[in-house]
């Protein structure tokens, strides 16, 4: 696993795996064989593709939305909604998401101790 405290600008699509400490300013696209521990900052949405892996320590300003097949754990900030559209969603304790959680389908799981608004 690669680490990358990169400041990023645009859109970004990550397939490989990758612990992230530095910011994006913009949508990041985790496909097929992405894996990201993001403990950094991402300023626009996150789209996570069947097959991508994610867990989120640090801050994501939009929505997030999880694809069938993709598995994602939520640790730290989402600032807009999650949309788990068929894949595996799991909000820690101690997260926060702003926005709403939006079951579509697939297995979500929102613990007693985060805080979900919207």
């Amino acid at each position: 696993m690669r680490e990358d405290r990169a400041q990023l600008n645009g859109n970004q699509i990550i397939s490989d795996s990758v612990d992230f400490m530095g910011s994006i300013n913009g949508d990041a696209h985790v496909i097929d064989g992405g894996k990201m521990y993001m403990r950094g900052a991402i300023y626009g949405s996150m789209h996570v593709e069947e097959g991508g892996r994610v867990h989120i320590y640090g801050n994501l300003q939009g929505d997030l939305h999880v694809a069938e097949g993709a598995k994602v754990i939520v640790s730290g900030i989402v600032g807009g909604s999650c949309h788990n559209n068929g894949g595996r969603l799991y909000v820690d304790t101690g997260a926060k998401v702003l926005g709403k959680v939006r079951r579509h389908a697939g297995e979500t799981k929102v613990d007693s101790g985060a805080q979900v608004g919207g």
